[in-house]
């Protein structure tokens, strides 16, 4: 995949924008960030459960996706912070898309992942990742380790434990990345679509090469993700250095349901009070299970 920045993006560089209260120099861009993915197999039709209608899970064989990504970002318009995706392979349409080739014709199929949950370390991300993208974000304890041995990211709320991912160091960080990736998230009670193009270099391992570890922990935030019947890693990818360029084009759709929703969903008024901190909370400290494989 190489799609190309827009040039109406690469026109404003240099300029300025204000929007609820965020400033951003233009354009919105991360650089000198370090990434780790790893992506599971997890039951399709369980995971139907986690998708809003018109967004279906991304089979590959019988088998959907999941998708754990952490990016340590510190170099952007809005100072340094960890993110910390957890979402589900998906496609977007009235119908579900054919198994497996959604992912070689990712725009034809309108394939990302749907982001179940996003927490980020510093207040100031909430605000503009979720005021003006609709992105699910919500503060949390987080942070990224990168040593010989592993590449790994813990997230806690309430001082315990909501996940942990490591995986192991690829050889080499030699392949080049230039794509562009759709997150679909839910916010407002509408489907809100957003596209970040990446151009770095990575690292991969497939398949039995792929050495990862994904843990849930006993916050009850992600309690319901065990049922996916989570398998082992199918692959995993380490990006060095990414540089990120958010979109300026915002997309969304109303959520339906066969009948009225008794609860209205979070809206604004989640964010409008936030400020414009760049700090973030203590570390994670939760204890995590000892693995069961016998390694270190």
């Amino acid at each position: 995949m190489f799609d190309k920045i827009p040039e109406r993006i690469k026109d404003y560089a240099g300029r300025f924008s204000l929007v609820d209260g965020v400033p951003f120099k233009l354009p919105v861009a991360a650089t000198n960030s370090p990434a780790l993915m790893a992506i599971f197999p997890i039951d399709a039709e369980k995971a139907r459960a986690f998708l809003p209608k018109g967004i279906h899970p991304l089979r590959l064989w019988k088998k959907a996706l999941l998708i754990v990504t952490v990016i340590d970002y510190r170099e952007t318009p809005i100072g340094k912070y960890v993110e910390y995706s957890i979402a589900i392979a998906c496609t977007h349409g009235r119908k579900p898309a054919p198994r497996l080739l959604p992912a070689l014709f990712m725009d034809f199929f309108k394939a990302g992942q749907y982001v179940v949950d996003l927490p980020v370390s510093s207040e100031i991300s909430v605000k503009g990742g979720k005021g003006i993208w609709g992105m699910p974000k919500h503060q949390g304890h987080l942070n990224f380790n990168i040593s010989e041995e592993r590449i790994s990211s813990q997230y806690d709320l309430d001082g315990k434990l909501v996940a942990y991912v490591e995986i192991e160091p690829p050889k080499k960080t030699c392949i080049p990345v230039r794509t562009k990736a759709a997150n679909y998230c839910s916010f407002r009670g509408m489907l809100m679509k957003s596209d970040i193009f990446l151009d770095a270099r990575c690292g991969v391992r497939l398949f039995r090469k792929a050495k990862a570890r994904f843990v849930i922990g006993d916050h009850p935030r992600l309690q319901a993700m065990k049922e996916l019947e989570i398998g082992d890693a199918i692959a995993t990818v380490f990006l060095p250095s990414i540089t990120g360029t958010l979109d300026d084009h915002v997309e969304s759709w109303f959520l339906d349901f066969d009948q009225l929703p008794e609860k209205a969903p979070e809206g604004m008024e989640s964010v409008v009070d936030l400020s414009l901190g760049e700090g973030w909370l203590s570390p994670p400290s939760a204890p995590i299970p000892p693995r069961t494989d016998g390694r270190q």
